[in-house]
């Protein structure tokens, strides 16, 4: 299948601090980015959309900076050389003192403005909880 790659950045008005943990935790993800996550012992996250589990292993944590999730099938044995991902990049412009999320979501494709529509409903949610 063909596989697209979103990238935008949404201003933030609250601290790298605030928000981290609302990209790194399972409970701050469930508040705005899946229905519920769950992360098992082997530190695997189980993000459940719409009732479907996507499994997904953390491959970049930078603590308040990036994070990144790869996702795949657990019931394939076979490593994806293309796996989906989700990246979230914390960053300021230090000239106007702006702080800035980028977001980087490649997977399966979907229509450009469809994903445009759907990552500024999730940004406005997280915006909504964070007060940011």
């Amino acid at each position: 299948m063909v596989k697209n790659k979103f990238v935008s950045d949404y201003q933030i008005n609250t601290s790298k601090k605030v928000i981290y943990p609302y990209l790194s935790t399972a409970s701050g993800l469930s508040q705005w980015f899946a229905d519920d996550v769950i992360i098992n012992e082997d530190k695997v996250y189980n993000f459940i959309f719409d009732g479907e589990d996507h499994f997904a292993r953390p491959t970049i944590m930078r603590i308040n900076h990036h994070v990144k999730f790869e996702f795949f099938d657990p019931t394939d044995e076979d490593v994806d050389e293309d796996p989906s991902f989700i990246e979230f990049k914390l960053d300021e412009n230090e000239l106007t003192q702006t702080f800035y999320l980028r977001v980087i979501d490649y997977g399966d494709a979907y229509d450009n403005q469809e994903q445009v529509g759907i990552w500024e409903g999730l940004i406005t949610n997280l915006k909504e909880i964070i007060g940011g």
